[in-house]
């Protein structure tokens, strides 16, 4: 079986644009959660969202802020929902981070492109339903569909850049970005591939986006005037998420294939775990039977033990039924041997991407191995008992070495990923 490593990374999140200016801030301990300006949240229980920093500077990327503008200019936007944008912003990073510009036919034929969304261009549909309603088909706009559609995400990298490799999509909820890291590594693996440009965007702080998740109950209400503090992952007072937006993208690429052209090796995709719950549309099963599994699955493909895991970015979304069914499935694949590990969630500091968490998190894990840091939990003031004798970096990031790390991601239906990095 081929091997697969990380030779780029590309971020756009609720801290910043830019990998380096969005882990420097998480590291830090700073939030990019907020009261909601897309829209008037007055008459919404949920008022707070993790929104990415804009500016309409044509530098704004230099100052760790995002302009769609700069990534896609003018008529051609037209075409795109901004989470389409968004994974154009972070794949440009990623492929500049790698050195992977081909202009050969064969290097284009053989690189590919698997980004996906948990949800699309909700926001455009929701216009667009009014629009019809209210002035009627003929003004309806002919981009509408190819704006909305969630494989258009990665049919537009594709066009950009063009690559003529596998072009597909994961929709996953809010597995979809590590679905698609997984998914991207077994085509290199089996050939079909050589370098894939993988990882998950969203854009969906809309008004019918925070009314549908709201109406299930799913986020944070209690905090609307104490934004920072909405996302509290195990901590007793954590009553939901906080919905956050952006993209992670990761340029994967079969290791000779790098090791040739002297490309930066990040790490190494290790492992990779699927499973499904079969027990509910929206909840996890109290003993985290599903996550269990899929861990379970990671580590059998990365051919290393529980003991070997330094390092778990958790799904960890701070919802009151969810958190303590992960933990239950981290107490499980150890078999509370929890001495050497260090377990975080990043969604307390800027919330829960959805379709993007995946990407951007298998992104965090990456560079905790770079670097020998792990970033901490905000906001777990008053853990639960449940939490007793696991180190989920509260408050403040941790130095310590990271060989291995995984990230988690489960999402509704009852699907899970784990996906499992190591040093090189």
């Amino acid at each position: 079986m081929r091997r697969v490593v990380v030779t780029g990374l590309g971020m756009v999140s609720p801290l910043a644009m830019g990998v380096e200016n969005t882990w420097k801030k998480l590291i830090n301990g700073e939030s990019g959660l907020g009261r909601i300006d897309y829209f008037d949240p007055t008459d919404y229980s949920c008022q707070i969202a993790g929104q990415v920093p804009r500016s309409d500077a044509m530098d704004a990327a230099s100052k760790g802020l995002y302009n769609p503008e700069a990534v896609v200019p003018g008529k051609e936007r037209a075409m795109m929902d901004d989470f389409i944008v968004m994974a154009m912003a972070a794949t440009s990073e990623a492929l500049n981070n790698a050195g992977w510009a081909p202009t050969e036919e064969e290097d284009l034929e053989r690189t590919g492109v698997m980004i996906g969304a948990g949800i699309g261009g909700l926001d455009k549909i929701a216009q667009t339903a009014v629009t019809l309603h209210e002035r009627g088909p003929r003004r309806v706009s002919p981009f509408f569909i190819p704006s909305c559609l969630i494989n258009l995400a990665s049919g537009q990298v594709s066009i950009k850049h063009g690559f003529k490799g596998p072009n597909h999509s994961v929709v996953t909820a809010c597995a979809t970005g590590a679905h698609a890291i997984g998914d991207a590594a077994r085509l290199i693996m089996f050939g079909d591939a050589d370098v894939m440009v993988a990882g998950g965007t969203e854009a969906s702080i809309c008004p019918l986006g925070i009314a549908g998740f709201a109406a299930l109950r799913a986020l944070a209400t209690k905090y609307n005037d104490e934004p920072t503090k909405g996302s509290r992952p195990w901590d007793q007072d954590r009553c939901g998420f906080v919905m956050g937006e952006g993209s992670g993208v990761l340029i994967l690429e079969e290791r000779e294939h790098a090791l040739k052209r002297g490309a930066p090796i990040l790490a190494e995709v290790a492992g990779y775990g699927l499973s499904g719950d079969a027990y509910h549309s929206t909840a996890t099963a109290p003993d985290g039977d599903g996550g269990v599994r899929a861990m379970r699955n990671a580590f059998k493909h990365a051919r290393v033990n529980a003991s070997d895991i330094d390092y778990i970015n958790a799904h960890g979304t701070s919802t009151p039924l969810g958190d303590l069914s992960e933990l239950a499935g981290i107490r499980t694949i150890t078999n509370n041997q929890l001495d050497n590990l260090s377990v975080s969630s990043t969604k307390s500091s800027i919330g829960h991407l959805l379709g993007a968490a995946g990407g951007v998190e298998s992104i965090f894990s990456i560079l905790s191995i770079r670097d020998g840091i792990v970033p901490p939990t905000l906001n777990l003031d008053t853990p639960v008992p449940e939490a007793e004798g696991i180190d989920l970096v509260p408050h403040h990031a941790k130095q310590r070495k990271v060989d291995v790390a995984m990230s988690n991601s489960f999402g509704f239906g009852g699907t899970n990923a784990s996906v499992i990095f190591k040093r090189h």
